[in-house]
C-alpha cells in the first residue's frame, strides 16, 4: 500500500510540474501567478519526496513484491546499504534525480525574491517543463513501483561493487551538481 501511495505521490508531481511550467511562463506576464509557481514548486518537492521516502521504505521493509527491490536488495543486507540501493539500479537512480531537481526548483522558488518577475518566472517555468520531461520518463518507460503478484521469498542481492562507503555519498553528492546545473540552464 505504501509503494502505491508513492506511485500516487509521483504521478501528482508530474501534475504539479506541468502546472509550474504553465504557471511559471504565465507569472512572468501576469505577477498574480508569482505565488502560484511558489507553491506549485514546494508541492511537487513534496510529492517525489514522498515518492522517494515509499520506495526507501519498500527497500527498509525488504518488499518483494516491487520488481525494482527485488532486483536490488535481500534480507541480508545492512539497512544502510538497503536505503543506498535505492539509487543502485536506474530505475530508483532516476528517482532520486527527480528529487534533486524538484529540490533546486523549490530552492530556485525560495531564491526568487531576488530576482526580477519576469526572468523567476521565466526560470521556474523552465525547470518546470525539465521536472515535467523527467518525471514522464521515470513513470512510463522506468518506474521503480512496478508490482510482482506472488514475488520470490528473497530479492536478488545489490551489485557487491555497489557494497561500498562511497556508493552511499557519491551518487547523492554527485546528482546534488549534476541537477544543479539545470538551474543554470533555466536562467540561460
Amino acid at each position: 500500500m505504501i509503494v502505491e501511495l508513492g506511485h500516487f505521490a509521483t504521478i501528482l508531481a508530474l501534475g504539479m510540474a506541468t502546472g509550474l511550467a504553465i504557471a511559471g511562463y504565465v507569472s512572468a506576464a501576469n505577477v498574480n501567478w508569482s505565488r502560484t509557481a511558489g507553491v506549485l514548486a514546494f508541492a511537487q518537492f513534496v510529492a517525489v519526496g514522498l515518492g522517494f521516502a515509499a520506495l526507501v521504505y519498500a527497500f527498509a521493509r525488504s518488499d518483494f513484491s516491487v520488481l525494482y527491490v527485488i532486483e536490488n536488495s535481500n534480507t541480508a543486507l545492512p539497512w544502510y546499504y538497503k536505503v543506498c540501493a535505492v539509487w543502485g539500479g536506474h530505475e530508483g537512480s532516476f528517482l532520486l534525480w527527480t528529487l534533486m531537481l524538484a529540490a533546486w526548483t523549490w530552492a530556485v522558488s525560495l531564491a526568487g525574491a531576488r530576482v526580477p518577475r519576469e526572468i523567476q518566472g521565466r526560470v521556474l517555468g523552465t525547470l518546470g517543463l525539465l521536472n515535467a520531461g523527467f518525471l514522464l520518463f521515470l513513470l512510463s518507460v522506468s518506474s521503480p513501483f512496478e508490482r510482482l503478484i506472488g514475488g520470490p521469498a528473497e530479492g536478488a542481492d545489490l551489485n557487491p561493487l555497489l557494497q561500498d562507503f562511497g556508493q552511499i555519498v557519491h551518487p547523492p553528492m554527485l546528482y546534488l551538481g549534476y541537477v544543479g546545473f539545470a538551474v543554470a540552464f533555466a536562467f540561460a
